[in-house]
């Protein structure tokens, strides 16, 4: 048995708190921009994935026409922050509709990192971060799906694991419904399946066959 939900009949606004139930875990582009007038701003969007390998270019959808959009716009410029889960507070206070001219580094008590490429401040608290120029937005009925095109990227040491980010150490916070957040949880290492060494290494039933290679885009 399933219950239906009809958009036409919902209307966007409960047909938005159902899609952002069903589309979850959503990750957290904690977006630093600075104003044509040089007033720095800091938002979290739960919009957010990569958009292509090579160009490297990641995209978040503004929800409506927001400082970050404006800012972005304007300089063609911004930091994608990683937000992590011991900073659950201080994320969700940047997410205030503080009016323009408001400072959310400074509202939530934030310290500024100069960036690399970009004239945007990256969030110095937060783990990970992607400097990027704007590639492309797209308008998409009453949303902007902003493209970045990223020119750096910087990672704290500690959270490396040989070359790599290790996900339990940047301990990333995820979107849910409504007012839910969400961390990592239990991780599970899954190779994928080659199509050669198909059905031998699918184990449907719990199953621990196979020694396939991670999901790597080198190796498709």
């Amino acid at each position: 048995m399933r219950t239906d939900f009809d958009p036409g009949r919902l209307g966007p606004r409960d047909f938005y708190k159902f899609l952002t139930s069903v589309v979850v875990p959503r990750p957290i582009a904690w977006v630093s921009s600075t104003s044509a007038a040089g007033v720095d701003n800091l938002a979290p969007h739960s919009f957010f994935t990569v958009a292509s390998v090579d160009p490297p270019v990641v995209q978040f959808t503004s929800v409506g026409e927001k400082d970050s959009l404006r800012n972005i716009e304007a300089t063609g410029e911004f930091v994608v922050n990683l937000a992590p889960a011991s900073l659950i507070q201080e994320v969700n206070a940047t997410g205030t509709n503080f009016s323009a001219d408001v400072d959310e580094f400074d509202a939530a008590g934030l310290s500024r990192e100069p960036s690399t490429v970009v004239r945007p401040p990256r969030v110095k608290e937060s783990p990970a971060v992607l400097e990027c120029t704007l590639h492309q937005t797209i308008r998409v009925g009453d949303c902007v799906l902003v493209l970045g095109l990223v020119v750096h990227g910087s990672v704290s040491s500690r959270v490396l694991k040989g070359s790599h980010p290790d996900a339990a150490l940047l301990d990333p916070l995820s979107r849910l419904g409504g007012d839910e957040w969400a961390t990592l949880g239990p991780i599970q290492d899954l190779p994928r399946i080659r199509a050669s060494q198909w059905p031998g290494s699918f184990r449907p039933q719990g199953g621990q066959e196979g020694t396939l290679d991670s999901d790597d885009y080198r190796k498709r």
